[in-house]
């Protein structure tokens, strides 16, 4: 018996520090650095079928950039709730968005967001691909992360959240769109 309950308090212990660190997830570029430049496969935005660096092209305005290593129901609800905030915002303050999805099949992910902009009506947040599942070395996106959201403007990260699988909740997604204030004022 002993040894039952010893061996049960070490199966929490582990499962409660596995939770812990998954909570803990450092990915992507952290507040106050300056994000690189790096190229995308436009899928879904006004360039689609061209390779292009949305970072470039949004320079210093206010943008919200998401890396995702897959589009589930969680994830499509944050870029829609995302992109109803930039589209509120794009005109005055110039706000901007864009989804990269992590994949080393870009040409299986195409029909699938093609379809998710279509379905959710998205206006002003293109869907592209990065074709690694890595991510841009520069940005460091972390082999556990399934989605990371970076916020910057002026050319300086003022958000960064870090989502392991399962962790993107709507509570959660409620904090990142609130988050956008940040990038806003």
């Amino acid at each position: 018996m002993r040894k039952f309950v010893a061996v049960a308090a070490m199966a929490v212990a582990v499962a409660v520090t596995g939770v812990v660190n998954a909570a803990d997830i450092k990915s992507g570029l952290q507040v106050g650095d300056g994000p690189p430049a790096f190229t995308v496969l436009d899928i879904t935005g006004p360039s689609a079928g061209q390779k292009l660096c949305y970072r470039c092209q949004y320079s210093d305005r206010p943008v919200v950039s998401i890396f995702a290593r897959k589009m589930d129901e969680s994830v499509v609800k944050l870029v829609k709730e995302l992109d109803n905030v930039v589209v509120k915002n794009s005109d005055d303050k110039k706000m901007a968005a864009f989804v990269t999805v992590l994949t080393n099949n870009p040409d299986a992910a195409e029909g699938e967001l093609k379809k998710i902009a279509d379905t959710q009506q998205l206006k002003r947040t293109p869907l592209t691909v990065f074709e690694n599942n890595a991510g841009p070395a520069k940005y460091k996106i972390d082999e556990k992360a399934e989605v990371t959201v970076m916020m910057w403007v002026d050319a300086d990260v003022k958000v960064n959240h870090a989502f392991a699988a399962g962790e993107l909740t709507a509570e959660n997604i409620a904090k990142v769109v609130a988050d956008t204030k940040k990038i806003l004022n």
